[in-house]
């Protein structure tokens, strides 16, 4: 059979027939929250590369190693450039993405579904912020702007940065690192808090703030949404998720019994929803 095999593909490629095309790999774009990186995803990178999966982790300004400065990166625009890079430029026009957004993160796969629908398969929403239009009135800031007051005031929780003078607006924030592993990481294992306190950078508060969309565009409401609910989050509480999930119902929702972090406190069990997202579609 083996020798037969070996014959056929011969006379294949001396009448110059042209192989199938290999069936395309699913690929996953994953997105960090606010502070992150793409390192935050190096768990369910391995686990998703090592099933056969193509898998891309981005860095969005002032995020990961990207050199910026936070405090100077005002628009959400700047902010996602590198997502809408992505998008644009480097991923071919023939190929979709499965898009995935942690946290803040949602804020950049709902921009992009609205700029890019055609080459988004799926958005993928966990523990994020899923607002339709983005901060556009005080209800929106209340559901999709996490509530850290339970742990003390603004100022004793998170490390500020004023990159505009100590009188105008905050335009950086990170929590403080002795509060990182209580409030994010609390059921994570203390090697990836660890490594998480290190690697934090401060976000660029400002132009989050400003992350408004525009209805439309070429059919964001076409793509599918998942949301992954996040039981034991203290970050983007469980009663904001809910929240945002019924004022833009997606047509899929999961729940983890995971801290804010889920790609540490739960990946075996995100890399399964992951599967089955793609399996799916």
């Amino acid at each position: 059979m083996g020798e037969e095999s070996v014959d056929i593909r011969l006379e294949i490629e001396k009448a110059k027939v042209p192989l199938p095309p290999q069936p395309q790999r699913t690929h996953f774009v994953l997105v960090h929250g606010i502070g992150g990186g793409g390192w935050c995803w190096y768990k369910i990178r391995s686990l998703m590369e090592n099933s056969g999966y193509k898998v891309t982790c981005l860095d969005l300004k002032g995020a990961g190693i990207d050199q910026a400065d936070p405090n100077t990166i005002i628009s959400f625009d700047e902010y996602n450039k590198p997502l809408i890079d992505f998008l644009s430029s480097t991923l071919p026009d023939s190929e979709q993405v499965i898009l995935v957004g942690h946290s803040a993160g949602g804020l950049s796969v709902t921009d992009a579904t609205h700029k890019f629908a055609k080459k988004v398969k799926v958005a993928v929403y966990i523990a994020a912020t899923m607002l339709r239009t983005g901060f556009v009135t005080t209800q929106d800031v209340k559901d999709g702007v996490p509530d850290l007051s339970d742990f003390g005031e603004f100022a004793d929780v998170y490390d500020i940065g004023f990159g505009s003078g100590p009188e105008q607006p905050p335009t950086s924030i990170v929590i403080k690192k002795s509060l990182q592993r209580k409030i994010i990481y609390q059921i994570s294992p203390l090697e990836d808090s660890t490594l998480a306190t290190m690697l934090l950078r401060p976000g660029p508060i400002q132009a989050l703030q400003s992350a408004r969309f525009k209805e439309g565009g070429e059919g964001a409401e076409r793509v599918p949404r998942i949301y992954i609910r996040t039981a034991r989050d203290r970050v983007m509480k469980p009663e904001q998720q809910d929240a945002m999930i019924r004022k833009w119902q997606p047509q899929h929702v999961c729940t983890l019994e995971s801290d804010h972090s889920p790609f540490f406190s739960a990946p075996f069990t995100l890399f399964g929803l992951f599967v089955k997202v793609a399996a799916s579609f």
